[in-house]
């Protein structure tokens, strides 16, 4: 199918963007990055803007750049580009992990970052690995710049806190430093999303682990955090059955009536696979924090 018409805009800058998107408010308009997302919406008519504004050549949105504590990734950034910076695979460890896993090379080489969590799927890979990385996401609107939790950023299935006269500009983690991450999917086997995906990111003091948080996607109609498998798994090492064990609790905050229940799986399995993914998360950050004392 063909979409149908609407007006298309190149954006220059950032400060551009939202003048285009102040200018044309009443209307719909939809801000095109990657377009992995946006562009199959249109051709089946699931999404019919009036106005397209791209922000594939405002400099400003791309890039990878490490400033003291924190991380700061373009919101054009590419996948492809993310795994390619030291930095990113140096300082946000889960979050890279989580890209490695998206979709196929050719997918990664034209998706970005900030196209991903703006869109808020929830079959998408990256909301669980923004939450265990603490990432801030950065708007910016008429009336400025404006930061915004990854906790407080997903509202649920396609929602966020985005106005529709903000983009986001860019996504800040925290340094993570020694810290190890790790992504572990189920993915669909038509689509290559998640049907369920759990981020690691752990603090490992020999074998103990001092610090972790467990994050997912596909369970509910946003990302979550998992606490109670953070917390099993804290204090002591991971192992077979200490994996087993934390993972057991993944259950235990998320609201069973609210698990996604569709064409790819039920609400019932999907717990299980829940349960199953956490397991393999923490058993591959385990590995992963073993591999340089293996290497020496």
């Amino acid at each position: 199918m063909f979409p149908d018409e609407f007006d298309y805009h190149e954006a220059e800058s950032v400060d551009h963007a939202v003048e285009l998107l102040g200018e044309y408010g009443g209307q719909q308009v939809e801000l095109l990055a990657g377009g992995h997302s946006l562009l199959p919406a249109m051709k089946t008519g699931l999404s019919s803007p009036d106005v397209l504004v791209d922000l594939g050549d405002v400099d400003e949105l791309h890039g990878v750049r490490a400033d003291g504590d924190t991380l700061s990734i373009g919101a054009m950034t590419r996948y492809s580009d993310l795994l390619d910076a030291d930095a990113a695979r140096e300082h946000a460890p889960a979050m890279t992990a989580a890209v490695a896993e998206v979709g196929d090379a050719q997918v990664r080489n034209r998706g970005t970052v900030g196209g991903n969590l703006a869109h808020a799927d929830p079959a998408s890979d990256l909301p669980g690995a923004a939450l265990v990385s603490d990432a801030t996401l950065v708007a910016q609107g008429p009336d400025g710049e404006r930061e915004i939790p990854a906790e407080e950023f997903f509202y649920g299935m396609y929602a966020t806190d985005l106005a529709e006269d903000e983009l986001l500009t860019r996504v800040e983690v925290p340094v993570a430093d020694g810290a190890v991450g790790a992504y572990a999917k189920k993915p669909s086997p038509s689509s290559g999303y998640a049907i369920i995906g759990v981020s690691v990111l752990l603090d490992v003091d020999g074998s103990t682990v001092t610090d972790a948080r467990v994050g997912a996607n596909g369970v509910v109609g946003q990302g979550v955090l998992l606490p109670s498998v953070a917390d099993a798994i804290e204090g002591g090492s991971i192992d077979d059955d200490s994996a087993a064990n934390a993972a057991s609790r993944a259950t235990d905050d998320v609201d069973e009536a609210m698990l996604m229940d569709d064409l790819q799986a039920s609400g019932e399995f999907r717990a299980q696979l829940l349960e199953v993914y956490a397991e393999r998360a923490l058993l591959e950050a385990a590995e992963e924090a073993s591999a340089p004392a293996a290497a020496d």
